[in-house]
């Protein structure tokens, strides 16, 4: 909505004139960060607000990321949206699926600063459309990672530089931790992310049908193939022999290994803040091991975290506004600086050369790893992203059926044939809802 700043123009100061005033327009950010992200956010608003005067980014935070996403669809409903709502990864269905609630950011950002190809070919390809068009911008990206502690390994008689690349190394090593009496050798966070989401990416094998969801609400589960399976049984056996430590679907793997319990982990990119402020070890930050064997790995791993929408209904100079606010994300600048306060990833290379060009990765080693193993390959069908429908829903499913072979209650074929069973059912009801 414009601001009229009426008052200003009865008056006339030394700072402001009515012209610039009645000029400036105003526009609604709402996201889903509190804490050091909602400081660093609101940051990064106050530097646009203040880098010129046509334009005021009004920034509001609405909740977690569900929160933010039904917030920002009920407002739409009733014709109060926002200009730009962050979205989660896992409603980007949903948000294609809200129909005329979305404006695509390459209509939105279209102008002399907006060089589609300028963003990292990984990162974006999770929010475009199969020909390339980018529907919305990438702004907290993450990718899992493995992360050692070193100390546990030296103490365990191991080299702490030996070769974690693949997964039969990885089992090499949770043996000789086992052996010399740690209870717990690998824990995980995000257990669907890291283990089938990305497994399936980076050894280039479908997730679901149809790229994944890309080109199609008539998608189909794939996950239950055989490297899925071989991936998932052999962590059964691990989780079976005291060598894997499963602590729950969402991030709290992380606290075991940051309180130095089990020596490797395998988690968001992302988590490089926390670990270093709180572990009292060495650590290294690895590439995500990879099955030897398997023809095209490692390809790419996918990204999680979260993108913003441009919403329709608003005034042609309010999209102005959110266009020049975008682009201004995207800057070299401002997003090595997020890259570097936060650890999510640079959505441009521009950024990523830059953060190299200041040393940063060379005084924090390791920070790097997420970037290359993005960036080695270019992303295929099977590693561009996942678009499915009812997605958060379905991962409560994969859940469930992980935790039933952690348990020993399923073997892995099993749980996975019942995972894409259920699965496939919300995604048949998401279809018939759509069209």
């Amino acid at each position: 909505m414009r601001s009229l700043a009426l008052g200003a123009t009865l008056v006339t100061t030394t700072t402001l004139t009515p012209l610039a005033a009645l000029a400036e327009t105003e526009i609604q950010f709402w996201h889903a960060f509190t804490g050091r992200l909602g400081e660093l956010v609101a940051e990064q608003v106050e530097t646009f607000n203040e880098s010129q005067s046509d334009y005021k980014v009004n920034a509001t935070h609405k909740g977690n990321y569900s929160e933010t996403l039904n917030a920002g669809i009920a407002a739409f409903r009733a014709g109060e949206q926002p200009h730009i709502l962050m979205v989660f990864e896992v409603g980007t269905a949903t948000m294609m699926g809200a129909k005329g609630a979305i404006r695509p950011v390459y209509e939105v950002m279209a102008g002399d600063d907006f060089d589609p190809d300028a963003y990292i070919g990984a990162v974006k390809g999770y929010y475009t459309t199969t020909d390339g068009q980018m529907l919305s911008l990438p702004f907290n990206s993450s990718t899992p990672v493995l992360w050692v502690n070193r100390d546990a390994l030296s103490g365990a008689g191991i080299d702490p530089d030996t070769d974690l690349s693949t997964w039969q190394n990885v089992d090499a090593v949770l043996d000789q931790l086992a052996e010399a009496g740690h209870s717990c050798p690998l824990t995980t966070a995000w257990q669907s992310w890291i283990h089938l989401e990305n497994l399936s990416a980076y050894h280039d094998v479908p997730f679901a049908t149809q790229d994944n969801g890309f080109a199609g609400l008539d998608t189909e589960l794939a996950f239950n193939g055989p490297v899925q399976v071989q991936h998932i049984a052999q962590m059964g056996e691990w989780a079976e022999e005291g060598k894997f430590i499963y602590a729950g679907r969402r991030n709290e793997g992380s606290a075991n290994f940051r309180a130095g319990e089990c020596p490797l982990l395998t988690e968001s990119s992302a988590g490089y803040a926390g670990i270093k402020s709180e572990a009292q070890f060495e650590f290294d930050v690895r590439p995500l091991p990879y099955w030897d064997g398997v023809e095209g790995a490692p390809q790419n791993t996918i990204i999680g975290g979260a993108s913003l929408w441009a919403m329709e209904g608003h005034e042609p100079a309010e999209y102005e506004a959110a266009g020049a606010f975008l682009n201004f994300l995207s800057s070299s600048e401002i997003q090595a600086k997020w890259h570097q306060d936060t650890g999510y990833l640079p959505i441009t290379s521009a950024a990523g050369d830059l953060t190299r060009e200041q040393g940063f990765y060379e005084e924090n080693p390791g920070t790097d790893v997420a970037v290359k193993q993005m960036t080695t390959n270019a992303p295929t069908a099977n590693s561009k992203g996942l678009r499915l429908g009812s997605f958060d829903q379905i991962r409560g499913i994969i859940d469930e059926e992980l935790e039933a072979v952690w348990s020993g209650d399923k073997d892995a074929q099993a749980a996975l044939d019942s995972a894409v069973t259920r699965g496939n059912q919300l995604l048949r009801r998401f279809e018939r809802a759509s069209n």
